[in-house]
């Protein structure tokens, strides 16, 4: 699994918004890689730089200096949609009749296509093969026939899927989030003006106050100021959609979802996973730093309660929480393992056990998911090695049996583990002396959430979108494009 993409956008009094821009960037970095970029505006002209790499390759002191203006927006990109080059890169601008548009997008669409041939039917040309490029050129055509409120609202009742943007027209930056709020958004106030981000976390860096999530459905207008911000409720959904999995793997512990702190609510997932399915081993660790606070969780929880759910005697310590595994930080993504002996070296070149920790004794290892399975293998057996007598495994999350068509890079059923093995076959794979994986029902209840109200389709195969081939979990309407539109008319 990779990131998702990380949206930031900014307005502010009286000053170039183009370095909080980049320092909301950084703060998003995890959501994505692949890419970063920022627009501004000056209030006569759109200035632009995108670039492939981490944030702090793609832009200079040079670059920051050239985007000029009190009004912009940014991005950080992992490829779920669309190429892997600069022309899938963004925020993607565009200039047309009634003025400059920039667009960021955290997200998938579903119907990407089906609007991209009923455009160009339209005489629309496009640079990229993108689902972000389409979204421009919708709202674009729609700003030729109204006002910005009325354009976005019409945009907004031809895509379907996922998406979390910030939109830039001329000097007016936007947040907008889908009808089943599927991906974060969120509000901040700074000290001379309001920011628009993926995560809190990114509000937080910039010195700023956390106002509030962006509701679904919702558009947000950054006041041209900085001075406030105007709301509008543009489409209503029955139910929400929002990803469990930004609690479980992809937000930064130290930014607020949807009104949960990520931390507290993976502590909690861990003391679940320790009523649900706990077992009393000699020490609980955690795979770094995935499983930290999950693993912390679960040991605060065993210590108050034995895996049967009774009380402690006083005497009892119950389960140790370790560090067994120490993480090698200098190994990054771009690593070169050319052979195979060497990619099953990797897992010890960047994890290295203690052990003093785990040498005779019984291990819990605990992470947020399995994908694939390798790497549990190889840990496992990484333990085992270090003279760990049994290696039970717990994961903070369901089973991942479905890929993800909204906004995740996900592997494919074939290369999914636990697309078409049970439980106990995956911990046979692995190694482990056991495996438990966390329910469904008990991530709905740490999020105090009702499971219609989540996106679950990769762990139950049902989706909230009516995607071509798949399963859904509630009645869907999509919306009919081009042809199919008029023939619904007729």
């Amino acid at each position: 699994m990779t990131e998702k993409c990380g949206v930031v956008g900014v307005a502010l009094a009286d000053r170039d918004v183009a370095r909080p821009l980049y320092y909301g960037l950084y703060a998003l970095q995890h959501r994505g890689q692949e890419s970063a970029g920022i627009v501004t505006h000056d209030g006569f002209q759109q200035h632009s730089h995108v670039e492939l790499g981490l944030v702090g390759d793609a832009f200079d002191e040079g670059d920051l200096e050239s985007l000029t203006g009190s009004a912009g927006i940014g991005h950080v990109r992992y490829p779920t949609a669309g190429s892997i080059d600069t022309s899938c890169a963004q925020p993607f601008s565009v200039s047309f009749k009634s003025g400059s548009l920039g667009l960021s997008h955290n997200g998938n669409l579903v119907n990407a296509d089906e609007i991209r041939d009923d455009l160009a039917a339209l005489g629309h040309a496009f640079t990229s093969d993108g689902d972000t490029e389409v979204i421009a050129h919708d709202l674009a055509r729609n700003l030729l026939e109204e006002d910005l409120i009325r354009a976005v609202k019409r945009t907004m009742q031809r895509i379907h899927g996922s998406y979390s943007l910030t939109i830039m027209h001329d000097e007016t930056v936007m947040g907008v989030r889908d009808p089943r709020g599927n991906r974060p958004l969120c509000l901040g106030e700074l000290e001379d003006g309001y920011v628009l981000a993926s995560e809190s976390a990114a509000i937080d860096t910039l010195g700023g106050e956390f106002v509030r999530d962006v509701r679904p459905g919702e558009l947000v207008v950054l006041e041209e100021d900085g001075s406030g911000f105007d709301s509008y409720q543009l489409v209503e959904a029955e139910a929400t959609a929002h990803c469990f999995f930004e609690h479980v793997y992809f937000a930064r512990p130290d930014s607020q979802i949807d009104g949960t702190l990520v931390y507290e609510a993976r502590r909690r997932l861990g003391r679940k996973l320790w009523e649900e399915s706990g077992v009393e081993t000699d020490v609980v660790m955690p795979v770094p730093d995935s499983g930290r606070a999950f693993a912390s969780g679960y040991a605060d929880a065993a210590d108050e309660t034995t895996a049967q759910g009774e009380p402690r005697e006083e005497d009892d310590d119950g389960v140790e929480f370790a560090e067994g595994l120490m993480k090698n930080r200098y190994v990054g993504r771009t690593f070169i393992m050319p052979t195979q002996d060497e990619r099953e070296r990797a897992v010890r070149l960047k994890l290295n056990p203690i052990t003093s920790t785990v040498e005779g004794k019984t291990v819990t290892l605990i992470d947020d998911s399995i994908v694939r399975g390798t790497t549990s293998n190889q840990l496992v057996e990484l333990l085992k090695n270090s003279g760990a007598k049994e290696v039970h495994m717990r994961i903070g999350a369901p089973p991942i049996v479905a890929p993800c068509y909204m906004g995740i890079n996900m592997a494919t059923r074939e290369e999914l583990i636990a697309s078409d093995k049970t439980i106990p076959e995956i911990g046979d794979e692995i190694g482990a002396d056991s495996l438990a994986y966390l329910s469904p029902d008990a991530v709905a209840e740490v999020l105090e959430t009702d499971r219609d109200d989540l996106c679950l389709g990769c762990v139950t195969g049902e989706y909230p979108y009516d995607i071509d081939g798949e399963a859904t979990d509630r009645d869907v309407t999509r919306p009919q494009i081009g042809q199919a539109a008029v023939d619904a008319d007729d």
